[in-house]
């Protein structure tokens, strides 16, 4: 299992410093949110990715891709009615997806609830082809860059669109693209009425990426959430990417999340 953990749990410490406590923690790798790097992909400049790839390098932490792509957007929507909003929001993607490539990922996942809910009026038939033309303006993209964009199912509370690993297998089956997977993520699947193993065995095969937190939304190991058959069933399924920490709850500070939470997942995998 390869164990990395999402840079944003370090607030406004810097990549370098979020790269450090990473490398001393024992993580192999690092998720990036893009919005901790500039306000949008193209205020980020090419000097700014070379020095960000170079010292994850440095540190020994491989980027791993990117996740809250459309976090601390605006006017951007994957299934708003309005084709020009859609448009915009496939335009943003595609330069997310260079961002990534650039920065040496492999994997974009995509969660952002706000940018996903279903407007008000309109059908949840409509809502979804109009995500599945988005998805699919995306995947050559994708395929031309190597990249995979992996689709989260979000608990109801987030989001109204595409809440169980079922309803995100429809959509990536329709897609049609091996550029185009699942994320499962323990909070999240915490709120669907199956048991967590039984979704990953489910969607095993689809499955190319994993986020490793508490139903509390806080570290694996920080509540009541038992890694031990969730670690039985990555295992039956032959799982051997990525497995990233990422948290809500920040308390009680980073370095000890960081170090608390792959002390646990290590002890539970290993």
């Amino acid at each position: 299992m390869k164990f990395a953990v999402c840079n944003e749990l370090f607030g406004e410490c810097g990549f370098e410093q979020a790269c450090r406590i990473a490398s001393e923690a024992g993580y192999s790798g690092i998720e990036i949110a893009p919005f901790t790097l500039g306000r949008c992909p193209a205020e980020i400049s090419k000097a700014t990715r070379k020095q960000v790839s170079k010292t994850a390098e440095r540190f020994g932490v491989q980027v791993v891709g990117l996740h809250w792509l459309l976090a601390k957007t605006e006017e951007l929507h994957i299934n708003h009615p309005n084709e020009l909003v859609r448009s915009r929001t496939v335009e943003y993607l595609k330069e997310l997806a260079d961002l990534c490539a650039e920065l040496g990922g492999s994997i974009m996942v995509f969660g952002s609830p706000r940018q996903r809910n279903i407007v008000e009026g309109l059908s949840a038939d409509a809502a979804w082809n109009y995500a599945l033309d988005t998805f699919c303006q995306l995947v050559p993209t994708l395929e031309k860059l190597g990249l995979v964009l992996c689709l989260e199912p979000l608990a109801p509370e987030e989001t109204n669109f595409i809440n169980t690993a079922d309803e995100a297998a429809a959509m990536i089956e329709q897609v049609g693209s091996e550029s185009f997977r699942l994320l499962l993520d323990v909070k999240a699947m915490s709120s669907e009425n199956v048991p967590i193993p039984d979704i990953i065995r489910r969607h095993g095969s689809l499955l190319r990426h994993f986020h490793a937190n508490d139903a509390n939304k806080g570290g694996p190991g920080f509540g009541e959430t038992d890694f031990r058959p969730i670690a039985a069933a990555l295992k039956s399924i032959g799982y051997s990417e990525w497995l990233s920490v990422e948290v809500f709850n920040f308390s009680p500070d980073p370095v000890t999340i960081a170090n608390r939470s792959l002390a646990y997942l290590k002890g539970v995998f290993e």
